[in-house]
């Protein structure tokens, strides 16, 4: 992983991407920790146009988008539009609502809708990634619902936005699900995995939970992830505090090379 493949992840600071003038403050102080990319999630009803203009303006770029299923399998011309205003390369599906894993048939469809969207995508030039949670690791005939899912859909259709919170959650090893997508993982979700005093299982600033990183950073390398993106769905305080400490461990203990 190099200085320059580390990204943020604006879900984190959702709370604070509302309004046009919070995200350009948001986006500032992203830029003042030291991230030179993100990946957008979470923003408020802000134009792709005005966001673009945003980024530019405080150096950063858009290394990945979660868009929408209504869009990406309804009107993925919109997507492609949006991709394109925003100088985006990639369009992740980041969820998959209340649909159901437990039923082969049903992973077969979706692996085929998921195909199609990325096929119509490719045709603009724009890559496809899906994003996994926790329940897509319940088991279809034996498997994973994810390795089943992941073996049907075409692999130069869709990537994979592999989140290393959701894949230990789910009870699945991070280090050997990023060498089993070795050629796809396109995003590697870093957010750590720590245990609460009360007993529960809490998301953590990189470093600070049980995840081991080195070994999960050298796992996505040899799958060949592009971008590494720190997030965090829940922070003990300020989200801009816990992505600055993730980013500070990253930087000193896991990036190489020059920025």
């Amino acid at each position: 992983m190099k200085t320059t493949q580390v990204a943020a992840q604006t879900y984190t600071i959702r709370e604070h991407t509302q309004t046009a003038y919070a995200l350009s403050q948001s986006l500032r102080k992203l830029r003042n920790t030291g991230f030179r990319a993100i990946e957008l999630s979470g923003i408020g009803p802000i134009s792709a146009s005005e966001i673009k203009r945003m980024m530019d303006d405080e150096g950063l770029t858009c290394c990945a988008s979660h868009e929408s299923e209504e869009a990406l399998f309804g009107n993925p011309d919109t997507v492609i539009e949006r991709m394109q205003m925003l100088g985006c390369p990639l369009a992740v599906y980041p969820w998959p609502g209340d649909r159901r894993f437990d039923s082969l048939d049903t992973v077969l469809s979706f692996a085929r809708r998921l195909n199609e969207t990325g096929r119509n995508l490719r045709k603009a030039g724009i890559a496809f990634a899906y994003h996994n949670h926790h329940m897509e690791f319940i088991r279809v005939r034996n498997r994973p619902a994810l390795e089943v899912l992941f073996d049907e859909a075409d692999p130069v259709l869709v990537k994979a936005e592999l989140d290393t919170y959701w894949v230990q959650f789910g009870g699945g090893n991070p280090v050997n699900w990023c060498d089993r997508l070795k050629g796809r993982l396109a995003v590697l979700h870093m957010k750590d995995y720590a245990i609460h005093p009360d007993r529960q299982v809490v998301f953590a600033e990189v470093g600070s939970g049980n995840l081991e990183w080195p070994a999960i950073i050298a796992a996505a390398d040899r799958a060949g992830c592009s971008w590494f993106v720190i997030e965090q769905d829940t922070c003990p305080g300020d989200p801009f505090a816990s992505l600055k400490k993730s980013y500070d461990y990253v930087m000193a203990n896991l990036a190489r090379g020059q920025d």
